[in-house]
């Protein structure tokens, strides 16, 4: 076959308009950021026609990324898959030799390679949210923090969500995918529910809307939930939030790692992740954890929280089995 010549940057832009449609706003902006290394990493190394990779190239690359990054096993893995699908679309678009996204060699993890286990404790949780109601009353990281522990509502459902989604009578919230808004889910239509919320997030909500909440649409005329001045806000300003807001020094006078609070990187608003206590992407896995050892029926769990019995129990449930077997004995009593 005759492979047609492209460059690493118009590679990048088929494949995205390509994956436009078929995955959420926050996938594809992943992509993009893994796929720019690759771009940069093909100038540095005058690759400019991608017709000319090879498995050893790939390999090479993937050698770079690892050191260049200082990468996990599990981020490195994560890299790799994306360039492997970012192969086998170039070989559908005759770029690439055909199967050339086979020998994209992936690294083998383990067990405990795959799973994840730092997450928000519930009693740093609750130290959080306790500050929050008594200081920054319904303010936006109030209602985010709170959507986060209390629902398990992942970023991107929060960043979807709309005023009308919420019924303050009925007490619930609606996730719903908008693919044709550019607001999708991550699970798409599977990710759609209905969340019970309680009394007490009600409250939080209404007065939310009522007094802080600014009288914004985003760039579709909508009426999003979690706004600012500017609109919508964005995935990565709600990840940002709750990386600020689970620092210690946020909710206490002090450090736990014996750090000058005045000069602390961590301090400033653009490295609140460089904190090692903040828990951004972590209190989703937290607060299942925290459900299962409340003993919440799994299957309550894992409708709420929109995440399969299978997968809880390999990245979420963080349980020692010595908790889970007293947990089973509280049921085993009379047996």
């Amino acid at each position: 076959m005759t492979l047609e010549p492209i460059a690493p940057e118009r590679a990048l832009e088929l494949y995205l308009d390509h994956r436009r449609n078929e995955v959420a706003v926050q996938t594809l902006q992943s992509h993009r950021s893994r796929l720019r290394y690759f771009v940069g990493w093909c100038h540095d190394q005058n690759i400019e026609n991608l017709n000319n990779l090879t498995g050893r190239t790939l390999y090479e690359y993937r050698i770079w990324r690892r050191n260049d990054g200082d990468l996990s096993k599990v981020s490195e893995k994560t890299q790799m898959v994306t360039i492997r699908v970012f192969i086998k679309f170039l070989e559908s678009i005759d770029a690439v030799d055909p199967d050339l996204h086979t020998k994209v060699q992936l690294p083998i993890l383990s067990a405990s390679d795959a799973v994840r286990t730092e997450m928000l404790d519930a009693e740093r949780a609750e130290q959080v949210l306790t500050y929050l109601e008594m200081y920054r009353y319904a303010s936006v990281r109030h209602v985010i923090l709170t959507l986060a522990w209390r629902t398990a509502m992942r970023r991107g459902a929060m960043y979807a969500l709309d005023v009308h989604d919420y019924d303050s009578e009925e007490q619930y919230i609606q996730t719903v995918h908008r693919k044709d808004t550019g607001i999708p889910l991550n699970n798409q239509e599977s990710g759609e529910r209905y969340v019970a919320l309680s009394d007490e997030m009600c409250e939080l909500l209404d007065d939310w809307l009522a007094d802080q909440r600014p009288d914004v649409t985003d760039d579709a005329g909508r009426e999003p939930l979690l706004a600012s001045k500017q609109g919508r806000l964005h995935h990565s300003t709600i990840q940002h939030i709750i990386y600020e807001v689970t620092r210690p020094c946020f909710y206490t006078d002090g450090c736990p790692h014996d750090r000058d609070v005045e000069t602390c990187e961590a301090t400033n608003r653009n490295s609140v992740s460089r904190c090692p206590s903040s828990r951004s992407p972590h209190v989703r896995r937290g607060a299942i954890t925290y459900w299962l050892s409340e003993d919440v029926p799994e299957r309550v769990v894992s409708d709420r929280a929109n995440v399969s019995p299978d997968v809880i129990e390999k990245h979420y449930d963080q349980r020692g089995e010595r908790d889970k077997m007293e947990q089973r004995r509280g049921f085993l009593d009379n047996i």
